[in-house]
């Protein structure tokens, strides 16, 4: 499965332009689910590689009434990268055991099990494969110790990870949530995990040391510099024209605002972890 190919045309802009008359095709979560049999065979979804079936002709490609299921496919896929790495954490022996820490994994595991699980089956015969991931992001990171960092160095660096993981999840969710206003029930649904994933962020942000929320565009002590595309936009003051920073300053009007990321940056951060 070419998932690169896949993540890359879930992007604000691309589903932003679709025409009018594509977005009143979008339809509901259980009219989506509902399509899925007709969608199977357009898609080809067990035989042929996902990027290819789907975006291989303009046909497939400009039928954005599939933008619900892609909705979907694309948060399962984002799923199964947070799931599969918080269960190797706990499995690497480096979170401390006993620990806030491990209580605080061990609970946002069940968590990203329970989303995949969701998506999974909301998906049905349309789920899309599990990609290959790599944690190491081709042996910049080792933050389950597997090559012999040392357990403090690993430990920092699986912070940093979770850190990176959660605060791109909360914007990449509402970078989504345009693109989902016709179809409230998937709305609905992309919402409320998405509050889930924002009390993730500000948990492991409190792990390592930092406010529970960004402030400006600072990825925060200790984030490697690989890491600041996480944060890049965060600093912006104006909303709905009016300057938050007039009466509190530039910090807290920036605190009190999440900005969304775009689908582009968000492939280009994730793209890193993922092998196939």
């Amino acid at each position: 499965m070419n998932i690169i190919h896949f993540l890359d045309h879930f992007t604000s802009d691309e589903l932003s332009s679709s025409k009018e008359q594509d977005k009143k095709s979008i339809v509901s979560r259980r009219q989506a689910f509902s399509q899925l049999g007709s969608l199977s065979k357009k898609l080809a979804m067990s035989a042929v590689p996902m990027g290819a079936a789907m975006f291989a002709s303009s046909k497939v490609k400009a039928q954005s009434m599939n933008s619900p299921v892609q909705a979907l496919q694309l948060a399962l896929t984002l799923e199964y990268l947070e799931d599969e790495f918080y269960r190797k954490a706990l499995e690497s022996g480096v979170v401390p055991g006993g620990t806030r820490a491990e209580k605080v994994y061990m609970q946002i595991s069940k968590h990203e099990s329970a989303h995949v699980d969701f998506l999974i089956a909301g998906l049905g015969d349309n789920v899309v494969d599990k990609p290959t991931f790599d944690f190491t992001a081709g042996g910049a990171f080792d933050p389950f110790n597997e090559n012999g960092v040392g357990q403090d160095t690993a430990y920092a660096q699986l912070l940093a990870l979770a850190q990176a993981f959660e605060d791109t999840g909360v914007r990449a969710y509402k970078g989504q949530a345009a693109n989902l206003m016709d179809a409230p029930d998937l709305l609905t649904a992309a919402l409320q995990i998405h509050s889930v994933e924002a009390r993730h962020a500000s948990e492991i942000r409190r792990l390592r040391g930092l406010k529970g929320w960004i402030v400006q565009d600072n990825r925060g002590a200790g984030m490697p510099e690989a890491t600041q595309p996480v944060y890049n936009g965060e600093a912006v003051t104006m909303q709905a024209g009016y300057d938050t920073a007039m009466e509190f300053g530039a910090d807290a009007g920036t605190e009190a605002y999440d900005e969304p990321l775009s689908g582009d940056d968000a492939v280009a951060i994730a793209s890193l972890f993922i092998v196939s």
